[in-house]
């Protein structure tokens, strides 16, 4: 699997997830409602720059995927601890 399909398949359960999750996080705590906020504002940049890599030629750099990656793996994260608090 190329890093383009990892970041395809990535994308495809952190959207996934973020749906489910906000639902339970709007009768969360403070406390969960403010790691979500955050993890909102990631996704919002994650989505962004998977928009940006799709439209560049099919030689995007492997920093940028690889930059790309790293950021959904910290929203992964994020999603996790949320979910652990629900």
């Amino acid at each position: 699997m190329n890093i383009r399909e990892e970041l395809e398949k990535l994308k495809e359960g952190l959207v996934l997830q973020r749906d489910e999750l906000r639902v339970k996080v709007s009768l969360a705590k403070m406390e969960v409602r403010d790691e979500w906020d955050k993890a909102e504002e990631k996704m919002d940049r994650w989505l962004c720059k998977l928009e940006d890599i799709g439209g560049e030629a099919a030689d995007a750099s492997e920093d940028v995927m690889g930059s790309a990656k790293h950021l959904g793996e910290e929203i992964k994260t994020a999603y996790e601890r949320i979910k652990k608090h629900l």
